[in-house]
């Protein structure tokens, strides 16, 4: 069964447009030096001599023309020149170096710059995405340069609705929102965090698909508690305080009905809120809108589909998954968001939610051990205390005392605290129930992961199967043994659940559509693969990935009968689709970039 996935994503391969079919002339309303100043339409030496003439570029241009695979190679001579000029400089400077040249690509040219993004995606994914988007938002008042997005602020309450007419798309399938309040592990970078919803978008792009002109990266400007930002000249954001309460879900409010007002179809998802508005706000609009949140559900699905991966790697049949002991450290809203979706599968395979959540789940935060004993304790926090007394722990255990003496299969961190799984915890899971114990270091970025994949190698043993949130090399292990790593990262997922929800044309996000997304990045590897300690695909097969968690969240949506169709497909044609049908369905509404012509001949 495990093998399914693997050969309807074969078939995918077969059916994909990447080729060189010559697309119907686009519609430009522009000439000359405007043509050239606008990224979609520009295609800088490439513009053949009939457009040159017709548009008014004769003369603004060397006359020599340059094919569309001649600039891809061009740039990626630029850019390999910049990683040789930059060798022994400092990791976040040559880092930074890199996302400016792709940044300056992508400012001028986004069909090229699309182009090299999907064909290196190994390479720049980690620079136009995590962990390189984390120093940007850092840095990002200081790098800023043009704008990207649209930003709306505390300020404009009342004018959100005008406002949303200013974009310039007549039509946006995807959005990507933040208020950034929580970006990654770094906490509160008020309008800095803009660079999250830019580098998720480029995801989307890249891995699904999505038409480059139909995204809009959002920024929600509630002020910042950031003083450091505040007292930062360069600083671009609202000088103030965080809105609170009422105040602040009114703002979030009027977006969104400003947005599905204007886009009725359009998918929003909620990325990098603080845990109290990232709950708040799911359960507020899940029902209402086409809408999820990243960090709780995207996060989840990821971290199941590794869990499972888990069980597998023990030899052991999934079923076995409601008898896996699992240590989660970090009680936001990413690891309560793993914890829920655990449950929810340990529930459908057990039949009793309640039981698991007590038997099986450990929760930790920054005050250790969660149990009921614990005062004022977080209501999405609540069904994951133990009772005190269990396995001989007392509220706010630490950590080394939890894995000591539970002996957990699977030990997750979605803390943002860097190390925290020190030589002592490791060395302490060697005592695992489990003959290959797991350890997923999942925050992000680098420096917050728990722990590294070498130490994890080293004190916790050559037989444990390791994850990780941001990129780590594979360790040697010596005697030609390698101990791989897995980045169990939202790429994965989110890019499939955001095409499956537009295909489908659900009207909300179900639990069985996030479910499904999770079960089908899970069987997606080959018994082989699991063997090898190997439960994610390499980040090369992106595509082939979200083609078959997107298809599997379109029948999933028809299942829930969610689904209303897309363009000319609709609800009766995807009832009678078979998985094969759905993958070609969804690869077939993949976008690629090859330049249009913007003439007749």
């Amino acid at each position: 069964m495990w093998n399914l996935a693997r050969s309807a994503a074969s078939n995918a391969r077969r059916l994909r447009r990447f080729s060189s079919a010559i697309p119907r002339p686009s519609i430009v309303h522009k000439r000359g030096a405007d043509i050239l100043h606008d990224p979609w339409f520009n295609k800088d030496t490439g513009f053949p001599l009939t457009e040159r003439d017709r548009l008014g570029l004769r003369g603004l241009l060397p006359p020599r023309i340059i094919s569309f695979e001649q600039q891809h190679d061009r740039f990626m001579e630029s850019y390999r020149s910049l990683e040789k000029n930059t060798l022994g400089q400092p990791h976040t400077v040559v880092s930074l170096a890199k996302w400016r040249i792709l940044n300056r690509l992508h400012d001028r040219n986004e069909t090229l710059y699309y182009r090299v993004l999907i064909d290196n995606i190994k390479d720049f994914a980690p620079i136009v995405y995590t962990p390189t988007v984390g120093l940007v938002c850092q840095n990002y008042s200081g790098l800023f340069r043009r704008p990207r997005g649209m930003y709306f602020s505390a300020k404009d309450k009342g004018e959100m609705m005008s406002m949303i007419y200013n974009w310039p798309a007549h039509q946006v399938d995807m959005i990507v929102l933040t208020d950034g309040s929580r970006i990654l592990g770094l906490g509160d970078l008020g309008v800095q965090g803009i660079g999250i919803p830019i580098g998720k978008l480029d995801m989307y792009v890249a891995a699904a698909g999505i038409n480059p002109q139909r995204i809009l990266p959002v920024m929600l400007d509630v002020g910042t508690n950031n003083q450091n930002l505040l007292d930062n000249p360069l600083y671009l954001g609202l000088r103030q305080p965080r809105l609170e309460g009422e105040e602040y879900l009114s703002i979030v409010d009027e977006f969104m009905e400003s947005v599905f007002t204007r886009w009725p179809k359009a998918i929003v998802q909620f990325e990098d809120f603080q845990m109290k508005w990232a709950f708040q706000t799911l359960q507020r609009y899940r029902k209402k809108y086409r809408m999820f949140n990243d960090d709780i559900q995207g996060t989840a699905g990821v971290a199941l589909a590794g869990l499972f991966g888990s069980v597998r790697a023990q030899g052991r049949p999934l079923t076995d998954f409601v008898k896996q002991k699992i240590v989660v450290v970090g009680a936001g809203s990413a690891g309560l968001g793993v914890l829920k979706m655990a449950k929810e599968a340990v529930a459908r395979m057990e039949g009793n939610a309640e039981q698991a959540a007590s038997h099986q789940f450990f929760l930790l935060d920054k005050n250790g051990l969660v149990t009921k004993d614990r005062k004022e304790i977080d209501p999405a926090a609540a069904p994951f205390a133990k009772n005190p007394g269990e396995y001989g722990l007392t509220e706010g255990s630490s950590l080394l005392e939890v894995v000591k003496k539970v002996k957990p299969h699977v030990l997750l961190g979605l803390s943002g605290v860097g190390g925290v799984f020190d030589e002592e915890v490791l060395k302490a899971m060697r005592e695992s129930d489990s003959p290959r114990p797991a350890i997923f270091a999942m925050s992000n970025p680098t420096m917050n992961a728990e722990c590294t994949a070498a130490d994890a190698f080293k004190h916790a043993g050559e037989n444990i199967v390791f994850a990780s949130g941001s990129p780590f090399e594979n360790v040697d292990l010596g005697n030609g043994k390698v101990g791989h790593v897995n980045q169990a990262n939202n790429m994965y997922l989110f890019p499939g659940i955001g095409l499956g929800t537009l295909l489908s044309g659900a009207h909300f996000i179900s639990e069985g559509m996030l479910q499904a997304a999770a079960e089908c990045l899970a069987s997606y590897m080959t018994d082989e693969e699991i063997e090898k300690g190997i439960f994610y695909p390499s980040i090369d097969h992106i595509r082939d990935i979200t083609a078959e968690v997107g298809a599997a969240v379109v029948q999933a949506a028809v299942a829930d009968e969610l689904a209303e169709g897309h363009d000319d497909i609709g609800p009766k044609e995807l009832r009678l689709m078979s998985k094969e049908e759905v993958v070609e369905y969804v690869t077939r509404n993949m976008w690629y970039p090859i330049y249009s012509p913007l003439v007749h001949d």
